[in-house]
């Protein structure tokens, strides 16, 4: 990290959202050939940015701030789109059921290949994730999030988010995990559960009234609940050395839950207003930042870690995508598991996340978190483009579920 000058940060700033506006013109320009997702351009832009191609940009304190902004309103986002009327049942429980049976190859297969138990625990955790923030825009875009197969992925991916955070901040903490106990940790856990619990109950005509009332007004009532919220739970992870993550995650459910109280019409305005804000501008600069944060030479300079990440990148398959694949045998035909399966093995945000405590924790090296953070976003490239876009595909899905949930 560097110290800078005002003109220099602001410059930088500039840059970053350059980027985050070049990034979807370039993916539409270029989707007739190869089907780039939005947010891996942004992410190579920002390795073409920063100090391992061009130096334009260098991390600093306001960077890091906007990051870290980005990064829970991704995860507000997620817990936010969550519906939890439509996962609840068997496709929570072969979610759950999927993640447990993951998580435990994953530790042993990754402990095993490292013959390190901290290294082990690091990529365990990490290949264990789905990118359930990233993924929902793009089966939202194709018109798979209301069917059966988007009610099962969005349980999948809302356990391979939720559960891998809860291993984070109960195994890593943050880098002052010293300070801050285990049992710390898990009562932040304990607090969100009874945050949500809170949400559900009654509330108070006036807040309901203001929810509603100042939609169309200069106050947005709504919005700026949300981003308090936000910003409440980043401030009370790092005063309790926790990951901003989880409780990102917790503020999305716990406003998702009270904004169900208002009119379904009203409720769709304010989750088209987040969207604005969170994919508008605070998580393009997560994804772009994080490419400037991005360690290319120590990939380079390291033949293992170049050998690593198709090997990280398979691994994503097996424990994801086998796993649910298997799973699921029994309520879905081969091509949707197909789907499921490669959506499941999407992986990228908690990946940065674990692969970045690894290395401040001294668990992995700088070249293994870049493998880590490449074979994922790898995944992002390539696992929606042939989960969702092989001709007819989704089309057959949509079509299909859209007659299974039929009323009879």
């Amino acid at each position: 990290m560097t110290d800078i000058s005002d003109a220099d940060a602001f410059f930088g700033l500039t840059l970053i959202f350059a980027a985050a506006v070049f990034a979807p013109l370039l993916s539409d320009r270029i989707a007739r050939w190869v089907p780039i997702p939005s947010t891996v351009l942004e992410i190579v832009l920002g390795i073409l940015l920063g100090p391992s191609v061009s130096a334009l940009v260098a991390e600093n304190d306001v960077t890091n701030r906007f990051h870290d902004l980005g990064l829970a309103m991704l995860f507000f986002l997620a817990g936010y789109e969550i519906e939890f009327g439509r996962i609840k049942g068997r496709p929570l429980v072969l979610g759950g059921a999927g993640w447990l049976i993951g998580i435990v190859a994953a530790l042993g297969v990754s402990t095993a290949v490292t013959r390190d138990l901290d290294v082990g625990l690091i990529v365990g955790v990490a290949v264990c994730t789905t990118a359930l923030g990233t993924i929902l825009p793009m089966i939202r875009d194709a018109g798979m999030l209301p069917t059966k197969v988007g009610a099962h992925i969005m349980a999948i991916g809302a356990v391979g988010e939720f559960a891998p955070m809860i291993a984070i901040t109960v195994l890593f903490g943050t880098t002052s995990t010293e300070d801050h106990p285990a049992w710390v940790r898990a009562g932040f856990v304990v607090l969100a559960i009874i945050a949500a619990w809170a949400a559900m109950r009654p509330r108070s005509e006036r807040v309901g009234r203001l929810l509603s009332a100042t939609l169309g007004t200069s106050v947005q009532f709504a919005v700026r609940l949300a981003m308090l919220m936000v910003v409440l739970m980043i401030w009370i992870s790092y005063e309790l050395g926790l990951d901003i993550v989880l409780g990102g995650f917790v503020a999305g459910v716990v406003i998702r839950l009270l904004i169900s109280t208002i009119e379904e019409e009203e409720a769709e305005l304010v989750a088209s207003k987040l969207d604005a804000v969170g994919f508008g501008f605070l998580v393009p600069f997560f994804f772009v930042t994080t490419g400037i944060g991005y360690d290319l030479k120590a990939l380079l300079d390291s033949p293992g870690a170049l050998l690593a990440l198709p090997a990280i990148l398979a691994m994503f398959l097996l424990i994801r995508g086998v796993v649910t694949f298997v799973i699921l045998r029994k309520d879905f035909d081969k091509a949707e598991r197909t789907t499921l399966s490669l959506l499941a093995s999407t992986q990228l945000p908690l990946v940065v996340v674990v692969a970045g405590i690894g290395v401040a924790t001294g668990r992995i090296s700088a070249a293994t978190e870049s493998a880590l953070v490449g074979a994922a976003m790898l995944s992002v490239l390539i696992f929606p483009l042939l989960a969702i876009r092989p001709p007819g595909a989704v089309r057959r899905l949509t079509a299909r579920d859209h007659v299974i949930n039929e009323p009879t």
